[in-house]
Order: structure tokens, then sequence, then C-alpha cells
């Protein structure tokens, strides 16, 4: 499946905002919301899939969808994950959110297995008049393998969250750093070649601070703009690793007042040739920094 011609890494350029961290909220306990909402999580997510059980899905669902009755504001990021497209829950889901005359700003699709779901709510959406973005997790193999045609689906999606836990069980592999290497560098790769986020999973030890530190450097090196969290008490962590330092912050000041003022494809910027290619990059931390900043 070829990219549709409007879902290209331009249309997103306007689009950054700060992803450092997430955390979900069971959409069957409205009153843990603001809870979540005062947590510092840049991005807060209902849930009804994984973390419902099937009994309760219709009332989390009704619960779930009351929340967006009113902008909750903060500058918080609001989402809510649906269950899979190819399940009744899914499906129920759906019918849901079109029906309601205040959906949530953005959806989560888990388990998705190709682009042609993906358009397919497009579709429905549009149909519908939502503006609804979309957050894409890539945690089954066949996601994977079409990872990049996924990016590319919808002119919606602002990001693509890795689903470690699923992928390695998919695999067969242990749900650690190195064996899920290639997977996780698979989705970053995805996600920059349609100018979108890239989301890392959450690390499940609340106990091993350090660890948790240490992968969401690695993550952060590797190209993910953020993390997940299980509990409150990993955020402060997770957006001190995902925010600028002072330092990046004011290099990338200088590289783009240095490419502004000369007018050509690259500059020397402190002695170091740097070409065109960087500036969304130093771009979106400036955009990050800038954003983090005004929240505070």
């Amino acid at each position: 499946m070829t990219a549709p011609p409007h879902a290209t890494a331009a249309a997103h350029d306007s689009g950054v905002r700060a992803r450092r961290s997430f955390i979900f909220t069971p959409g069957l306990n409205p009153e843990m919301f603001p809870k979540a909402l005062a947590c510092g999580a840049d991005m807060v997510c209902v849930e009804l899939e994984d973390g419902i059980a099937p009994k309760d899905k219709l009332d989390a669902r009704r619960k779930g969808l009351a929340l967006f009755a009113e902008p909750p504001g903060g500058g918080i990021e609001c989402i809510m994950r649906i269950n899979c497209l190819s399940t009744a829950f899914g499906l129920d889901d759906v019918q849901a959110v079109l029906a309601a005359e205040a959906p949530p700003p953005a959806l989560m699709l888990a388990k998705v297995k190709s682009p042609d779901e993906i358009a397919w709510l497009d579709d429905l959406l549009s149909e519908r008049g939502h503006a609804c973005r979309l957050h894409i997790i890539i945690e089954t193999n066949q996601a994977l393998e079409a990872a990049h045609d996924i990016a590319h689906a919808s002119a919606r999606i602002d990001a693509l969250f890795f689903g470690g836990i699923d992928m390695a069980a998919e695999l067969r592999c242990k749900s650690e750093w190195r064996p899920l290497l290639y997977a996780r560098s698979r989705v970053v790769h995805a996600a920059a070649s349609a100018g979108i986020d890239a989301i890392d999973v959450p690390y499940l030890d609340l106990q091993d601070a350090d660890g948790m530190v240490r992968e969401a450097e690695l993550a952060r090196d590797l190209g993910f703009c953020g993390k997940g969290a299980i509990h409150p008490e990993q955020i402060p962590l997770i957006n001190r690793v995902f925010t600028p330092d002072a330092a990046a912050i004011d290099r990338a000041r200088k590289i783009l007042k240095a490419f502004d003022q000369a007018g050509t494809g690259l500059v020397v910027v402190d002695g170091k040739l740097i070409e065109e290619p960087v500036l969304r990059e130093m771009r979106r931390i400036v955009s990050v920094a800038e954003r983090v900043a005004a929240r505070r």
C-alpha cells in the first residue's frame, strides 16, 4: 500500500507538541481521570481495552466517553484507547464514538494489523465530521511488518506507540531492550518517515527507577520522543529524560538562527558543518521546550 498524497511529513511539521510521557486511566473509574490529569504526564489515555474486563466494557465505554463532554484543558493531550477494530468490542467502541456529540480529541488504536484498518476508521470519522486524531500502537508482528505503510495510512496520525509486551509475546522473545531493539528501530524509522512521533512502551518494574531511567535514555537516543508510565511516580523521571536540556535548546536556537541568516543549505556552527535536514529536529527541540515552559 502506498502512502496517500495528503499523509506526508510536511503535514505534521506544524503540529509539534510535548509527548514526553503518557499514563492510562480506566474508563470504568472516571473519578481517577482528574488525578491522572494532575500527575504531570503530557498525555492521559482513558482505557477501554486490556485494562477493562469483558463484563465491564459497556460501562467503561459509557463512562469513558462522558469524560469528554467538556474539554479537560490544561494543555494535556487526552486520548481514549479503544478495543481492536477487528473485534466486536472494537466495533462497538467505534459506533459509540461516531454517535457521540463530543468525541475524544484522539483515539489510540490497539493491536492494529494493517493500514487498511486505519483508512477505514479515517473514512468513518470524516463522514461523521469528527476531528479525532489517531495514535497507533505497533504491537503485532503484522503491524511491525507494515509499520511504514501504517504510519502513512492517515493524515490524522500523530504518533506510533511501541507495544513491547504484546510484541515480545508474538516474537517469542524476552521483553527486554536487546531482544526488542530491531522492533523498536522499525517503529522509530516508520514514524520518522511520516514526520510523526514515536513513543516507547512503559517500564513495568515500579521498584527499579534506575532501570527505567536507563531504558528511557536508550529509547530517547534511538529516536523516541517519550515513554509510557504505569504509575504517577514514574512521570517526573520520564519527563526529565525527554525534556531538552539548556545546552540542547541553546544549540538548536543557534543553528536555526545561523540558517536563517545564511539562506543556504548548510552552515558551520561551533566549527561543525550542519546541513539543512537537521532543521526539523532543531525546531522540534525548541517547540517542545517552549511548550513545557508554558505549562509550568
